[in-house]
């Protein structure tokens, strides 16, 4: 079930006026990802506040949740035990079903959950539509023909809770960011009409054929299956993963395949057996079909078994389409978990300057790890400017806004005789304005690299965007930018040097001249620009980044934290060197690799906590800014030999480059680590494609990505997807296409009407001329001329549909992210040996010996719709 945006404040107010000191703590589930650690901050704060005792437990992947469930959540259920309690999700479990992999519903189990409530904030999408329209316990009847809807809890309705929810019985709760209440419309009714049908078999019949042979018996065994209170059906994608788990191999990595991770997740749920007759059984009587023959007169013969069960998987095929196609539409992302989390926070009225900045934070880390409306992948240049280019599209834009609001409101500007503080001159700052000073400020932040904590020619050289644009992995981009320094006027012994100590009047002209030069090396959006007028936009400062500062201890952009968080997860406190342990191609044991994955995620969880400290520790946080730094520069190193050695290598459906060797292979290891080389690698190549060609392929978006790396220790390869491009927000595309093709249906429609009216005040005129001259009206001549027209009448309605078509294709706007129906399409139809653990759709892991023929299989798969 899904509590609305409107309702963001119910569970938890809920929560607070139920429980006390002594009452089981909450346990707070969350991702190792930098806006899942900004909403834990959010979240605790909120906690402590109320003095609700809490848990975090840091999860590595679906085994980890799984392992989760087991350990933590499956003792609080009441039927084990416990006494219950509130689990919430944070960046975990959107795109799973939950009532499963957290053990919650098991078999032969009449009470699920058993006073569990399980909290979902997750910006993943496809939503698990189990947990969406269903995760709830099935109030009991004494109906057997009641319907699902009828044994819902009071206050749920469709799956949405109402005001009149009363939790205490468990269940799962998805958070809506709005999409749902708005996008899923059709999907919601289509899993509605499912849980009510009855099982049969389909068999794959040819529903088309006429009704002629009802009669005749189908002589199939019965496949009436045993129900349960939340018990699931299979679907086809669960069969085929059945078949994968169980196919005895004794390999050393064996395939992990659970419902969890698959593509389409399942089917939904169903309530408990109603005393139906299979459609399949020869004998059934139609009196227990669920399905009412059509009333008609007196002795038409009713339908048969056979016409009746048609009609039903005619139904069943339909519904099972819609749910098809949302699965299969790819991965996206919307709302950042931060943002939804300090809604929750300003509807109970705790909004201030520290939840601001740790949402300000989650919402810029999105963007740094590639994270947009088309699932995982690199920004796209649209030559429209009446679209926004950043992440999200429109909707990324709208929340930035939204957040510079908050920081005028709760930061407002200081002004000393007459004149604004220097936050507003177009100053980049880098320092407080006092010793007391804590303010968060909004500053043009250009698109360099920790620009406060290197030099301006390093935070340059290792800027994505500058990349991309002058192409610095060459000789002639690193000339480029020295003239580009030049033209500004700023020497290289100055640029050099760390910024914080150039020159005053250097700095103080650095975002004019940034604009002056900027667009003669195809840089327009280097820094936040201004309006013909010289000033910005009714002082909305569009594209206008935040700083704060911790009195003179430090001053930091958002987008610094967001880089030093991130490099702290995936790096650790201290830098390691690459270590390329080359180790023998000898096998490992199931056994050994299971230890290894254990070790691995007992080091990413340690880093979790270093993270997690430096969020409220400056001292902390400076102390991460070398590991940031080392790890940009790996980035940089591994991207320009990737570029210049020409590894990277263009097959059917995505251009492809292996990570094998080198000083920072290790470093790579980390998928996230691995996706910002990938996402810097994509920029790039779509720069050059759009330099050589004009135009991206894809559709505009630029060829998809996959990017490797070798892991020695373990004997396989991280394997990264990343879509062709992000671009604007699709969703809002997408509503502009369906909008406009409304539209233009409905001028055809006013235009064929004017037309056929034109056409009868003819005949009529026709009609009256000939009633004049006193001759027969001929009707047949008159209609025989109509339908002469009929053709182009009918031709309208072919161009309408064609139009329709055309809509199609645009309303998938820049398309998404699709590796991970590839990747999974491949493992059953390979024996490749792949590991699929991570929350990342886009993310596996493959063995070393098996990488040639997992990548040739891959080609062939369409990787972004």
């Amino acid at each position: 079930m899904y509590l609305p945006r409107s309702l963001i404040s119910k569970l938890y107010i809920h929560l607070q006026s139920t429980r006390h000191p002594l009452s089981p703590p909450v346990l707070i589930l969350v991702s190792l990802e930098p806006d899942a650690l900004c909403a834990c901050r959010i979240l605790t704060r909120l906690l402590k506040h109320d003095y609700i005792p809490h848990k975090i437990h840091p999860v590595v992947g679906l085994s980890g949740l799984a392992q989760a469930g087991t350990e933590l959540v499956a003792p609080m259920m009441e039927s084990q035990g416990g006494s219950g309690g509130v689990v919430v999700c944070l960046g975990v479990g959107g795109m799973v079903d939950l009532g499963e992999i957290l053990g919650l519903e098991k078999e032969g189990d009449d009470a699920p959950y058993s006073g569990v409530q399980v909290w979902v904030m997750d910006a993943r999408r496809p939503w698990n539509l189990g947990n969406v329209f269903g995760g709830f316990p099935l109030e009991p009847s004494a109906d057997a023909g009641s319907s699902y809807q009828s044994r819902c809890p009071n206050g749920v309705d469709s799956g949405q809770i109402g005001r009149s929810y009363n939790p205490g019985k468990g269940g799962i709760v998805v958070f809506d960011d709005g999409d749902i209440q708005d996008d899923l419309e059709e999907e919601r009714d289509s899993y509605r009409a499912l849980l009510d049908m009855p099982d049969i078999e389909d068999d794959g019949e040819d529903l088309g054929l006429s009704d002629e042979d009802d009669d005749d018996s189908d002589g199939d065994h019965d496949h009436q299956q045993s129900a349960r209170t939340g018990q699931k059906r299979k679907s086809w994608s669960d069969d085929h993963q059945d078949d994968l788990s169980d196919d005895g191999d004794d390999r050393p990595t064996q395939r992990r395949r659970s419902n969890s991770s698959s593509t389409i997740p399942e089917s939904p749920r169903r309530p408990q057996p109603r005393g139906l007759v299979s459609l399949r059984d020869p004998d059934a009587g139609l009196s227990s079909d669920p399905v009412e023959p059509p009333s008609g007169a007196q002795g038409t013969p009713a339908p048969s078994a056979r016409a009746l069960r048609r009609r039903l998987l005619s139904m069943r095929r339909e519904h099972q389409a819609v749910i098809a196609r949302y699965y299969t539409a790819g991965s996206s992302f919307s709302e950042p978990i931060s943002s939804m989390m300090y809604s929750l926070a300003s509807e109970l009225g705790r909004e201030d300057n520290d939840l601001l900045w740790l949402t300000i934070v989650g919402v810029t880390s999105m963007e740094l790890y590639g994270r947009s409306s088309a699932g995982v992948a690199a920004p796209v240049r649209i030559a429209s400017k009446s679209r926004p280019t950043g992440w999200m599209g429109v909707r990324g834009a709208r929340i930035r806004q939204l957040l510079r609001d908050e920081v005028r409101r709760l930061n407002p500007p200081e002004i000393t005789n007459g004149r604004v503080a220097p936050e507003n001159t177009g100053v980049i700052p880098t320092t407080a304005r006092s010793p007391e000073d804590t303010g968060i400020r909004l500053s043009p932040e250009p698109r360099f690299l920790l620009v406060r904590h290197w030099s301006l020619y390093d935070s340059m050289l290792h800027s994505p965007y500058l990349f991309s644009r002058l192409k610095t992995w060459s000789e002639t981009g690193i000339k480029r930018l020295h003239k580009l320094l030049a033209k500004m006027g700023v020497s290289l012994a100055q640029c050099k040097q760390s910024y914080t100590h150039m020159d005053m009047v250097l700095k103080r002209e650095l975002r004019a001249k940034l604009l002056k030069y900027g667009s003669l090396y195809n840089l327009d959006e280097m820094v936040p620009s201004v309006d013909t007028d010289g000033k910005d936009r009714a002082g909305a400062k569009d594209g206008w980044g935040f700083v704060r500062s911790w009195g003179w201890r430090a001053t930091l952009s958002a987008e610094d934290v967001g880089v030093v968080i991130g490099a702290l997860l995936e790096v650790g406190k201290h830098a390691h060197s690459a270590e390329a342990a080359a180790t023998s191609s000898q096998v490992l044991r199931d056994a050994e690799e299971e230890i290894d994955y254990s070790a691995q995620g007992d080091e990413w969880v340690s880093r979790f906590w270093e993270a997690y400290d430096a969020l409220e520790d400056i001292d902390a946080l400076k102390a991460g800014l070398p590991t940031a730094q080392h790890l940009h520069r790996a980035i940089y190193r591994t991207g320009t030999s990737l570029i210049n050695k020409k590894q990277i290598k263009h097959l059917r459906a995505f251009r492809l480059c292996v990570v094998k060797d080198g000083p920072d292979v290790a470093l790579f290891t980390h998928p996230a680590a691995l996706t910002k080389l990938s996402l810097w690698i994509g920029e790039a190549l779509a720069e050059q494609e759009r330099d050589t060609h004009g135009k991206l392929s894809h559709g505009g978006r630029g060829t998809p990505l996959v990017v490797a790396c070798l892991d020695g220790k373990r004997g396989t390869y991280v394997v990264v997807g990343t879509g062709g491009g992000g671009g604007p927000d699709t969703t809002f595309l997408d509503k502009q296409a369906t909008k406009r093709k409304k539209e233009e249906k409905e001028v055809k429609a006013k235009k064929k009407e004017e037309a056929r009216k034109a056409k009868e005040k003819i005949r009529e005129e026709k009609r009256a001329a000939r009633r004049a001259a006193g001759g027969e009206d001929d009707d047949d001549d008159l209609d025989t001329e109509s339908d002469t027209s009929e053709p182009e009448s009918d031709s309208d309605s072919d161009d309408g549909e064609s139009d329709d078509e055309d809509g199609g294709r645009d309303k998938k706007g820049l398309g998404r992210n699709n590796f991970g129906r590839a990747f999974q399409e491949v493992v059953a139809e390979t024996s490749a040996r792949v590991r699929i653990d991570s929350f990342e759709n886009c993310v596996v892991e493959v063995r070393k010996e098996d990488l040639v023929g997992f990548l040739e299989s891959l080609s062939g798969k369409p990787v972004v719709e």
